[in-house]
């Protein structure tokens, strides 16, 4: 390794609607996985949410990294399926699913029974308000 690590890896979601996203995971993150907002404010670029000493999400302005990586002339270009999303345990999935709703996401899946990833696993997907997917589940 070189130096000492600060975060293993978590994900930083690239967003153009930042004062939305802001809003919504700072409302359903603290009570969904315990994290908390470390850095930024609604006004953006750039914010925080981290899990003791880990960051566990961030959020960047889609414009700010653009201009960084030299890609604000290049097309947005929005894929006919997800590429990734989010997975989050939760401790009741319909009580989640609820709180993401009420925070703006959308709704993709209601919660369920998943038998088949194992005896006692529920899961429930919403959208964040810049369309990523987000995974709720409980075993």
């Amino acid at each position: 390794m070189i130096g000492e690590p600060v975060d293993a890896m978590h994900p930083r979601l690239l967003v153009s609607r930042f004062d939305a996203c802001f809003r919504f995971y700072d409302a359903v993150l603290p009570p969904l996985t315990g994290a908390r907002l470390a850095r930024g404010t609604e006004a953006g670029p750039y914010a925080s949410w981290d899990i003791g000493s880990e960051g566990a999400v961030t959020l960047l302005d889609r414009a700010t990294m653009a201009s960084i990586a030299g890609t604000a002339g290049l097309p947005s270009v929005v894929p006919h399926q997800d590429a990734g999303m989010l997975v989050s345990r939760v401790a009741d999935v319909a009580e989640g699913y609820s709180l993401c709703l009420a925070h703006g996401a959308a709704p993709v899946a209601p919660p369920a029974a998943r038998p088949e990833w194992g005896p006692t696993t529920r899961t429930a997907h919403v959208r964040d308000p810049e369309g990523y997917l987000w995974e709720l589940q409980s075993y």
